[in-house]
């Protein structure tokens, strides 16, 4: 998608790119005690990937960012997660709606940067 779409949003100036990743794709806290190794790398790759979009759409007004909406409602997430939908889109909207010079090439949770 990105491929198809970045250049478009770099021709017109503006795009926004919400790449949903999880906090079980960051290097710096990765372990093997969850036993979810493909999940865990395609979330990284994912990750990878934000960065590498980042990067190319440098010195436009396009950002791309990754985020982490955390554990929630939904039938993979299960009944007991902590948090709704709405609140788990709250940081996708946030970061959806930058204004120019906003943000880009980071990784967020609770419309906050953590870390890779």
């Amino acid at each position: 998608m990105c491929q198809a779409f970045v250049p478009l949003m770099m021709k017109a100036d503006y795009g926004r790119v919400v790449n949903v990743s999880s906090s079980l794709g960051q290097l710096n806290d990765m372990t093997d005690k969850d036993k979810v190794p493909a999940y865990k790398v395609s979330k990284t790759a994912l990750n990878a990937v934000t960065r590498m979009v980042a990067d190319a759409a440098g010195g436009s007004n396009v950002a791309a960012n990754s985020v982490c909406p955390g554990w929630t409602r939904t039938y993979i997430g299960g009944p007991e997660a902590p948090q709704s939908t709405e609140e788990a889109a709250n940081t996708i909207i946030w970061l959806a709606t930058q204004p120019d010079n906003g943000p880009t090439g980071g990784f967020f949770r609770n419309k906050r940067r953590i870390g890779w």
